[in-house]
């Protein structure tokens, strides 16, 4: 039976998460998502990893931003989405739906899911009951629409939702406190929601992380997730996109 892998995620610019998955029985390390390169350089350094290889999983800078500078300091492999191959010039290996990717011996799905980019994936380790969703899902919140479709999201959310409730969801930002706000408008009677975000502001306050989040939490809390049609996403989504509370 494969080492459990470890998760590690570093807090860089003003809300993002970089992941940096460790497989102890390789001795591989991936980075997912890296805006910059400084700190996963210095962090793998401190724990004595080696980075192996780069997970994007969209084209944004504050994704792949690290990308050079923690190829020409490590030797790694980039693998990026290939609907996104030109806006990724650094990436060596381009996947879509359905291919697989590892760490040691601990294999990953690709998951095509568009709308907040064109090529967005997600890498989904079934064995091991984690998800990297990038942009796609946040703790009570979605990305916003800025090259696909409400339709599409709303495909992205039904998909998600069918994996298994304790599926451990990696995401990029740290949105949940002002996700939860917007949630408890969208959906006021939910008791759920109220009771997540006593737990969400307590972390907050202590300066603590609320990633990652599970499948089944999100299936309880999350508007987008539990939009009943890719109509009612969108009127959330729009609501959402100028929401101050």
């Amino acid at each position: 039976m494969s080492a459990p892998i470890r998760i590690v995620g570093l807090p860089v610019l003003s809300d993002n998460y970089v992941w940096l998955m460790h497989d102890p029985a390789s001795d591989e390390t991936i980075v997912i998502d890296p805006a910059v390169a400084e700190p996963v350089l210095d962090e793998t350094k401190a724990r004595g990893w080696r980075i192996t290889a780069i997970w994007n999983t969209h084209w944004h800078p504050d994704h792949t931003g690290g990308n050079q500078a923690i190829r020409d300091a490590t030797g790694c492999t980039i693998i990026a989405p290939a609907a996104e191959a030109e806006r990724i010039p650094t990436a060596d290996r381009l996947v879509g739906e359905g291919d697989s990717v590892a760490i040691g011996d601990h294999v990953a799905t690709v998951m095509e899911v568009p709308a907040h980019t064109a090529g967005h994936i997600a890498y989904h380790l079934a064995g091991d009951g984690v998800i990297f969703v990038g942009d796609t899902l946040f703790a009570m919140g979605c990305g916003r629409l800025f090259e696909g479709t409400a339709e599409q999201m709303f495909a992205n959310m039904q998909r998600l939702a069918q994996l298994p409730d304790a599926t451990q969801v990696y995401c990029a930002h740290e949105y949940t406190q002002s996700n939860g706000r917007f949630a408890l408008v969208a959906e006021p009677e939910n008791l759920a929601i109220k009771q997540r975000m006593i737990d969400v502001n307590t972390r907050r306050a202590a300066g603590e992380a609320t990633i990652p989040t599970t499948i089944g939490l999100e299936r309880e809390t999350n508007p987008f997730l539990r939009a009943a049609s890719a109509e009612q996403l969108a009127e959330r989504r729009n609501a959402k996109d100028s929401f101050t509370g």
